[in-house]
């Protein structure tokens, strides 16, 4: 059973991201400020529920809501400042696009650069823990696949509409035979066949 808030009687946004480990397209990122008395029997981690599910549970979560937003960082951007810091800056985006100011942030994951001036407490997989960050899961995964999916009708080689970007064989093989794309992130070991180095900081 996943717990409404950590801090009770304070107004918590959670925040989750998606496409982290995707060879190509924009990381997304979500927050999302729940009422203290929201429930759903089928709210969950994004990465446990079906297509259907999460989209079913998009619209409650945006009706139901107190505040949602989301966040967009390009490939450009992850190329530019690292896919780590891109992720942050994403969460940081969404976050700075709610209507309601948040006096705590629940933060899926171990890192976070700090947002100014409200206090943050990251929880490794709180997306299977917290309702606002499994919520802002939903969300961010959603819009990252609606996004994907529209590139996929601009290049149907990649096979996008199925890997949402994520390196799987026939996407690696696709770049090898067509290339990159403008939406290819080229810091990153698109063909999986040299040495890749690391450097989250």
């Amino acid at each position: 059973m996943l717990l409404p808030f950590l801090h009770i009687n304070t107004i918590e946004a959670g925040c989750d991201e998606a496409g982290r480990g995707c060879l190509a397209g924009a990381v997304y990122a979500a927050a999302v400020v729940l009422p203290p008395d929201f429930h759903d029997e089928q709210l969950n981690d994004s990465k446990q529920l079906t297509e259907h599910q999460r989209y079913a549970l998009r619209i409650i979560i945006e009706r139901e809501a107190l505040a949602w937003a989301v966040g967009v960082v390009t490939p450009k951007e992850i190329d530019e400042i690292n896919i780590l810091r891109a992720s942050f800056l994403a969460m940081h985006r969404a976050i700075d696009n709610l209507v309601i100011r948040p006096k705590h942030l629940l933060i899926d994951g171990n890192r976070f650069t700090p947002y100014p001036n409200i206090p943050h407490t990251t929880i490794v997989k709180g997306d299977a823990k917290y309702l606002s960050i499994a919520a802002a899961s939903v969300l961010a995964k959603t819009y990252r696949d609606d996004y994907m999916n529209s590139l996929h009708a601009e290049y149907p080689q990649y096979d996008w509409n199925n890997n949402k970007g994520y390196p799987t064989r026939k996407h690696r093989d696709a770049i090898r035979l067509h290339g990159t794309t403008p939406y290819h992130r080229r810091s990153f070991n698109l063909t999986g066949d040299r040495i890749q180095l690391s450097f989250d900081f």
